[in-house]
């Protein structure tokens, strides 16, 4: 029997992989959150772009990719920067 790739294995490091790039991109977005709230003007902003950061690892191209390559594919270089493969 060949030894094959675990897809399943490697959607949870693709979402690993989203959780480490996301993490200085919302501490980020924290300081400018408050910053934003200490001069009473709209955080509304920011909190779209946390909560995007958030929901990136529930994305339905993660969930419907069948292979490495759409795996890959599902990487939101817009949101997230770079992809680490």
């Amino acid at each position: 029997m060949p030894i094959g790739l675990n897809l399943a294995k490697a959607k949870e490091i693709h979402k690993d992989n989203i959780r480490a790039a996301r993490q200085p991109l919302l501490e980020k977005l924290d300081v400018e959150f408050v910053r934003t709230l200490e001069q009473g003007k709209d955080t509304a902003p920011i909190a779209e772009q946390k909560q995007a950061l958030r929901d990136a690892t529930a994305a339905a191209e993660i969930a419907a990719a069948s292979s490495v390559d759409e795996l890959k594919a599902a990487w939101d270089a817009d949101l997230l920067g770079p992809a680490p493969y």
